[in-house]
C-alpha cells in the first residue's frame, strides 16, 4: 500500500449538513441576541397559584356557572354550544371567501397553464409576477393584525372579522395552490397540448385534476386553522369561543375556561374526523 493510497481524504459535509448547521447557528445567534434565559419560564411570585388553579380544574370542567347569574341567563353548556356554533360560522364564512380568492390567485400565480405554450406568452409573465407580489402582501400580515385594523376602522363589525380571516388565508391558499399546480405531473397536459388544446383547456382538463387531491387535502387543513383563528378573534370582542374563554379567565373561573376549551378541542377534532372521511372517500 502506497502512501498516497493510505492517505485519508477529509470527509466533505453534504449540502443537507450545511443547511442544518446554518439553522442551528441561526437559532443560537437568535437565542443569544434575545437574551432569553430559561429562568424566564419560572412563574413569578403568585404565579404558581394561578398555574395550580388553572390546571387543577382541567379534570373538573364546569357544567354550570361558578357564580350567581341573573334569572333567565342561558345555561353554561348551551351558551358554550352557541359560541362554538358562531366560531364555526365565522370560520366557514372566512374560509369560503379565502377559497374563492385563493383559487383565482393560485391560477394566475402558476405558470403551469402558459409556460410551455409555444404560441407566445404576451402579458402572462406580468400577470404571474403581479399575482405573486399580491400573494406575498396578503400573507405578510397576520389575521390578528387585520382584525385590529378593521376593528379600529369599522368597529365591532362581523364582516370585518370575516375579511380579517379571509385575506391572509387566501394568500396562503394561493401560494400553496400555485406550487401544487407547478409540481403536479404534466404528462396529461402535454398530451392535450399536442392534440391542439388551448392553454385554458390544458389547465382545466390536464393540469388541475392532477393537483386537485393535494389542493383539497390542504384546504381541509387550513379550515381547521380557520376555526382556531375564529376562536382567537373572540379576544377582540367577537362572540366566539375565544370571547367566552377570555371572560371566564378574567373572572378566574378556571372550570368554565376548561369547559370552553374542551368544546373548542371537540370542534377541531370533529372537523378533522369529518375532513379525513371526505379525503378518503373523494380524494384518495
Amino acid at each position: 500500500m502506497t502512501a498516497a493510497s493510505a492517505r485519508i481524504e477529509p470527509r466533505r459535509i453534504s449540502g443537507r449538513g450545511l443547511v442544518l448547521a446554518g439553522i442551528a447557528l441561526a437559532a443560537l445567534c437568535a437565542w443569544l441576541t434575545l437574551d432569553a434565559p430559561l429562568t424566564g419560564l419560572v412563574p413569578r411570585e403568585g404565579g404558581w397559584h394561578v398555574v395550580r388553579g388553572f390546571f387543577g380544574k382541567a379534570l373538573a370542567p364546569a357544567f354550570s356557572y361558578q357564580t350567581e347569574v341573573p334569572e333567565g341567563t342561558t345555561p353554561l353548556l348551551l351558551a358554550g354550544l352557541a359560541a362554538a356554533r358562531r366560531t364555526l360560522i365565522f370560520a366557514v364564512a372566512g374560509m369560503s371567501l379565502a377559497l374563492v380568492l385563493g383559487c383565482v390567485l393560485g391560477f394566475f400565480a402558476s405558470s403551469s397553464w402558459w409556460a410551455e405554450d409555444r404560441r407566445g406568452r404576451g402579458l402572462r409573465p406580468l400577470v404571474w409576477g403581479s399575482a405573486r407580489v399580491l400573494i406575498v402582501g396578503m400573507r405578510s400580515v397576520h389575521e390578528l393584525l387585520w382584525a385590529v385594523l378593521f376593528l379600529a376602522a369599522f368597529g365591532l363589525n362581523t364582516f370585518g372579522a370575516v375579511v380579517a380571516i379571509s385575506i391572509p388565508y387566501a394568500g396562503t391558499l394561493a401560494k400553496i395552490f400555485s406550487e401544487m399546480l407547478e409540481e403536479a405531473p404534466r404528462d396529461s397536459a402535454r398530451a392535450l397540448r399536442e392534440l391542439g388544446a388551448g392553454p385554458l383547456q390544458v389547465f382545466l382538463f390536464g393540469q388541475l385534476p392532477r393537483a386537485l387531491p393535494d389542493m383539497a387535502a390542504y384546504t381541509f387543513y387550513r379550515f381547521e386553522c380557520a376555526v382556531r383563528s375564529s376562536a382567537v378573534l373572540g379576544f377582540f370582542g367577537f362572540p366566539t369561543l375565544g370571547y367566552s374563554i377570555a371572560q371566564a379567565f378574567e373572572n378566574l373561573h378556571y372550570a368554565e375556561v376548561w369547559t370552553y376549551l374542551y368544546m373548542l378541542m371537540a370542534l377541531v377534532v370533529g372537523i378533522e374526523l369529518w375532513s379525513g372521511a371526505l379525503r378518503r372517500r373523494f380524494v384518495a
